[in-house]
């Protein structure tokens, strides 16, 4: 029934109304009806509403609504939720809800949203999520992103993750940072990393 409702109707329901939706009403909500929902109503989301979106209904967020969502809804979110964020979403997200996401949900990332995350996000990578980049998305990460990184980050990466980083990304390193690289991550290094 709840689908029925206009996107004024639906604009007009209380914070605890909406908390008070079963997961299949949210389910049932149009793209249309998400768009229209108030901050507070998002905020007002459960965990079990959140984690009942659609990856549409996800990507009809504006990134007002998204930053409003609090960090235990976003980590109800799917991975493929997560993929379905445009870079603006990404780019959007509060430092606090990136480093509550999952390290499944960092996984899902695209490098093109690997891109779009601020130095300040990037910063508040937990040493789990930092572990949890492939190589690919590492090698999305520009060298201010890289140079973003805290020491402990960095000291998380893989001896696998360290030999993809590009020259440019060694080159980027703080001496904070090189100076936390494990014998194991520095022995990773290639050669022209090394040069670099």
């Amino acid at each position: 029934q709840v689908a029925a409702l206009g996107t004024s109707q639906v604009a007009a329901l209380t914070a605890a109304q909406v908390a008070a939706m079963t997961t299949a009403d949210v389910k049932a909500l149009s793209t249309d009806q998400i768009g229209a929902l108030g901050t507070a109503q998002i905020a007002a989301l459960t965990t079990a509403q959140a984690a009942a979106l659609g990856t549409d209904q996800v990507g009809a967020l504006s990134t007002a609504q998204l930053v409003a969502m609090t960090t235990a809804d976003l980590k109800a979110l799917s991975t493929a939720d997560i993929a379905a964020l445009s870079t603006a979403q990404v780019a959007a997200l509060t430092n606090a809800q990136v480093a509550n996401l999952t390290t499944a949900q960092v996984a899902a990332l695209t490098t093109d949203q690997i891109g779009a995350l601020t130095t300040g996000q990037i910063a508040n990578l937990t040493t789990a999520e930092a572990a949890a980049l492939s190589t690919t998305q590492l090698g999305a990460l520009s060298t201010g992103q890289i140079a973003a990184l805290t020491t402990a980050d960095v000291k998380a990466l893989s001896t696998t993750q360290v030999a993809a980083l590009s020259t440019d990304q060694v080159i980027a390193l703080t001496t904070a940072q090189v100076a936390n690289l494990t014998t194991a991550q520095v022995a990773a290094l290639g050669t022209a990393q090394i040069g670099a």
